[in-house]
C-alpha cells in the first residue's frame, strides 16, 4: 500500500511573485532527459519559472529566451537562489551534488530516482505527472537532516573546511600500506588503529558507507554521529554512536609513513600526510529534503533494500492473538 501524499500547504510567496524551480538532471543519460523534459513542460505549464544550468538546457535543447518560463543561469553558485525548490533527476550522487549547489541558499531538494537504491529521492520517474502536481499544489514538506561541519589542521594549522551530508572518511591514501590513526571523542583519546580508514557518518548516511563498512542503520529522527573503523587491526575496533554535540578527531599518526585522504560524501577530497588532525561536529546548517509522502523510515528501508517481511499480519494479528488468549482464560460455568 502507497504512503499518503501530504495535504496541501502554503509555501512563502516568493519576494518578486514569481514561483521558480530548479530543475537538475544527469543528462548523460537518456532515461533522466526525457523526464527532466517532462518536468519543464509540467512545471512552465502551469506558470512555475524552471531554471536550469547552461549544460543541461543544451542537452534539453533549450537556450535563453526561447521559453518565457525557462532561466538558464551561468552561475552555479547562484543557481538556486530564490528558487522555492530544486528537482533532482538521477541517483543518490546527483543528489548530493545538488546539495552542493544549493547549499549557500538552503533550497528544500526533491530527488526523482534513476539510482539503484536511492535512498536519499523521494519520488520515481514513472510518477512525473503527479510529482509535477503535487509540486503545483505546494503539497509536500520540508524535512530537515543533520550534517557534518569538517576541518582539517595541519601543524595546528586550519587548511580546509568543508561539509558532509552523507558521511566523512579518513582512508589510507596507499593500497600497500595501512593506515595509522588515533580517534578521540569530544577532546579526550578513545583508540589507535592502524586500519584501511574511519568512517564518521550522519543518521542521513547510515545507510551509505557506514552501511557498507559494518556501521549500525539509523532512523533519521535519531540525532547522533557514527564512527566505524574500516578493517582495523585492533582488540577493541567496534561501531560507535555519540552525541550530536560531540566533537570527533581523527588524527594521522605523525611518525607513520602512510598518508591518508580525506572523502567528504565521495565527492570532496583533502590530502592528509602524517599528523594531519580532522576535526568533525555537528554542522549548523541542515541539508533540506523535500518529502511528498508520509513513510515511515521504516517502510523505506524494506523496499530501498527489499527487505523480507512475509508474514507480518501487523495489528491485526495481534488482536486476534490477545481475543484467543482472553477466551482461552475464561472460566468455565459448572453445572447448576
Amino acid at each position: 500500500m502507497s504512503a499518503p501524499d501530504l495535504p496541501d500547504h502554503s509555501a512563502p510567496p516568493p519576494p518578486d511573485g514569481v514561483r521558480r524551480v530548479l530543475l537538475l538532471a544527469h543528462t548523460g543519460r537518456p532515461d533522466a532527459t526525457t523526464v527532466a523534459a517532462a518536468f519543464v513542460r509540467g512545471l512552465a505549464g502551469n506558470g512555475i519559472t524552471v531554471r536550469l544550468l547552461p549544460a543541461e538546457a543544451a542537452d534539453l535543447g533549450l537556450a535563453a529566451g526561447d521559453h518565457d518560463a525557462v532561466e538558464i543561469c551561468e552561475d552555479e553558485r547562484d543557481a538556486s537562489q530564490g528558487c522555492e525548490l530544486a528537482v533532482v533527476i538521477g541517483g543518490d550522487g546527483s543528489i548530493l551534488r545538488a546539495v552542493e549547489l544549493t547549499w549557500s541558499h538552503e533550497t528544500p531538494i526533491l530527488g526523482v530516482n534513476l539510482g539503484h537504491v536511492g535512498f536519499l529521492a523521494e519520488a520515481e520517474p514513472e510518477d512525473t505527472d503527479r510529482t509535477v502536481a503535487a509540486i503545483v499544489a505546494g503539497r509536500y514538506t520540508v524535512e530537515d537532516r543533520m550534517t557534518l561541519d569538517v576541518r582539517v589542521y595541519r601543524d595546528g594549522v586550519p587548511v580546509a573546511t568543508t561539509f558532509a551530508v552523507n558521511e566523512a572518511s579518513v582512508e589510507k591514501a596507499a593500497r600497500e600500506r595501512m593506515l595509522e590513526v588515533v580517534v578521540e571523542v569530544d577532546g579526550r583519546p578513545l583508540s589507535r588503529w592502524g586500519c584501511d580508514g574511519v568512517v564518521c557518518a550522519t543518521p542521513t548516511g547510515s545507510t551509505a558507507y557506514n552501511f557498507s563498512a559494518g556501521g549500525p542503520v539509523v532512523w533519521p529522527e535519531v540525532e547522533a554521529l557514527c564512527v566505524v573503523p574500516i578493517s582495523a587491526h585492533a582488540l577493541f575496533a567496534r561501531s560507535l554512536v555519540v552525541a550530536p554535540t560531540s566533537v570527533i578527531a581523527v588524527e594521522v599518526l605523525a611518525r607513520t609513513d602512510g598518508e591518508g585522504v580525506l572523502w567528504c560524501d565521495g565527492r570532496r577530497t583533502v590530502e592528509l600526510p602524517p599528523g594531519a588532525r580532522i576535526e568533525l561536529r555537528r554542522h549548523d546548517r541542515p541539508a533540506r529534503l523535500a518529502r511528498l509522502h508520509e513513510a515511515p523510515f521504516t517502510d523505506r528501508l524494506v523496499a530501498k533494500f527489499g527487505l523480507r517481511v512475509e508474514g507480518w499480519r501487523g495489528e491485526g494479528e495481534r488482536r486476534r492473538r490477545e481475543r484467543a488468549a482472553t477466551h482461552e482464560q475464561a472460566p468455565v460455568a459448572g453445572p447448576a
